[in-house]
């Protein structure tokens, strides 16, 4: 094995991650020395930017980083995961561990003891046997992290990772504590679009699995083959492909689609035109339901 690809734990491919990791914090840290530099008229639209980066940061980088992480080296990895840390303002290794448990339930309904295994299911708090409503679910969801739980979790089976939760939580607020006494105003005014970030992410998750069949493995995410979408987002819109297969890396999503179109087609996985972040323009019924209705037909 050469010693570029003994760098990277996967591909040479995820520089490009890597890259994009540090440009996210190179911005983020822009956007916050620059406060008093910049015209409102650029700051604003800006800071919504950094909104939208936070999503996708979590959505594209962060998540890629969880499945797998880029490189060979644990103490690289580390790095990147308290970097990833301070761009989007909470802990990876927490994250990390939420995630993990989100592809344990695959976003499941409500079960016989009154909750869903995973703790991001757009079912946990509906009402009736229906999904809970975007709205509630965009803005209520960073509220609703429970640390303690997860860090309980954790230590049972890996107390090392558990103590990282804590470690990068303190490095963040540490860091947060000190940006916000070298410059208050560009701290505060900052924190409405850091709250809106974590909220469109939020957004994102909803409709990567709203219109999904909780039901059937291959059908439990939404799919989408919008290009730019894609190559910017890490190939997150494959995300029924995803669900499926978690750890295929994201450079042979496509080669994974194509190796199951007609099994997708057969059981009614969901395609949007939009990205995940504009699912509530997709007006089209569940596919999952047109197949069991046909189905139900035919009999």
């Amino acid at each position: 094995m050469s010693s570029r690809s003994a760098f990277f734990a996967y591909t040479p491919w995820d520089l490009l991650p890597a890259l994009m990791v540090l440009g996210h914090l190179v911005f983020v840290a822009t956007l916050f020395f620059g406060f008093h530099a910049m015209p409102w008229a650029l700051w604003i639209p800006l800071a919504c930017i950094y909104s939208i980066s936070i999503s996708w940061s979590i959505n594209s980088t962060s998540h890629n980083f969880i499945h797998n992480p880029f490189f060979s080296s644990p103490a690289l990895n580390r790095i990147y995961s308290i970097i990833l840390s301070l761009s989007d303002g909470f802990s990876q290794e927490f994250y990390h561990h939420v995630h993990l448990r989100h592809h344990v339930g695959n976003m499941d309904r409500i079960g016989a003891n009154g909750t869903t295994i995973d703790p991001l299911s757009i079912w946990r708090h509906g009402k009736d046997g229906k999904p809970e409503s975007a709205w509630t679910y965009t803005f209520y969801s960073y509220f609703r992290d429970d640390i303690g739980e997860v860090y309980r979790r954790v230590k049972e089976k890996f107390p090392d990772k558990a103590r990282w939760i804590w470690r990068e939580i303190y490095i963040v607020v540490g860091i947060y504590l000190i940006c916000l006494v070298y410059d208050w105003r560009a701290f505060l005014a900052l924190v409405p679009f850091y709250y809106l970030g974590h909220s469109l992410s939020s957004l994102n998750g909803y409709y990567e699995h709203f219109k999904g069949n909780p039901d059937d493995p291959i059908a439990w995410g939404v799919s989408t083959y919008n290009k730019f979408y894609n190559w910017i987002w890490l190939y997150n819109g494959f995300h029924a492909e995803h669900h499926f297969r978690p750890k295929v890396h994201w450079t042979k999503m496509v080669q994974l689609r194509d190796s199951i179109r007609d099994e997708q087609r057969a059981h009614g996985v969901h395609v949007m035109s939009h990205c995940h972040g504009l699912g509530f323009l997709d007006r089209k019924p569940a596919q999952y339901t047109r197949i069991n209705r046909s189905a139900t037909n035919a009999a």
